[in-house]
């Protein structure tokens, strides 16, 4: 049976799946989709992915799977031996309910903003605002987060898909110098001791030695910057 293919980009939200597949010893062959270049809007590309958007797992069977929540949550259940999912109605809607915020909110709307600025206003000179209103959105959203995960280790208390999730988000933080609360730079400097976290983040060309150290020195104060 054919391996699974990741079609992915090194330090986007695809770190996540990819992470989540080493985390799983999944065999899969991964793609580098350019996104400057413009490769996900290419004619092959969209054959697979009508969206343009990354990751695309295609499957054993062909079927291509987008979306980073989807994607974790069909990989999680699929491999329950694992473990990387939680039991219970309640566990189950509060861990998509983090995942969803993390996807759309954080990134889409906060990140996306300081990313990809001017697919949100065409006029230079509203660049700035833009930027400032996506930090606002990301800086909210750690809050929020800061208080559903607690005192926990990982976001459903043990750890599951959402924590690659919730991780590709705070690793944004730590290359744009955005502050995480107390509770998440926990979170963030813990994943960065996971053996396939680290495996992930060398294989995509990043120095894990050089990662967490904003976190180490805002984590003290960052709650402060949060709530004011």
């Amino acid at each position: 049976m054919a391996a699974m293919k990741l079609y992915m980009t090194p330090g986007s939200c695809s770190t996540a799946i990819h992470i989540i597949l080493e985390e799983l010893e999944e065999a899969f062959e991964a793609y580098v989709v350019n996104l400057p270049a413009g490769d996900h809007f290419k004619p092959d590309y969209v054959a697979i992915n009508p969206k343009s958007t990354i990751p695309t797992l295609v499957r054993r069977d062909g079927t291509s799977l987008t979306e980073v929540p989807a994607i974790a949550y069909w990989l999680a259940r699929s491999h329950p031996r694992a473990g990387l999912w939680p039991d219970g109605a309640e566990n189950e809607s509060r861990l998509i309910e983090a995942m969803a915020y993390i996807a759309g909110t954080i990134h889409g709307q906060g990140f996306a903003r300081i990313f990809a600025t001017n697919t949100f206003a065409r006029n230079p000179a509203d660049h700035d605002s833009v930027r400032e209103l996506g930090r606002d959105i990301v800086t909210k959203g750690f809050a929020i987060l800061n208080k559903a995960i607690g005192s926990q280790n990982y976001l459903a208390g043990d750890y599951s898909v959402a924590d690659p999730i919730l991780f590709y988000v705070e690793f944004w933080a730590d290359k744009t110098n955005i502050a995480l609360p107390e509770n998440l730079a926990a979170h963030y400097l813990r994943m960065l001791t996971r053996p396939a976290v680290r495996r992930v983040l060398r294989e995509e060309g990043y120095n894990t030695a050089s990662l967490g150290k904003s976190s180490l020195s805002n984590s003290s104060c960052s709650e402060d910057r949060v709530d004011g």
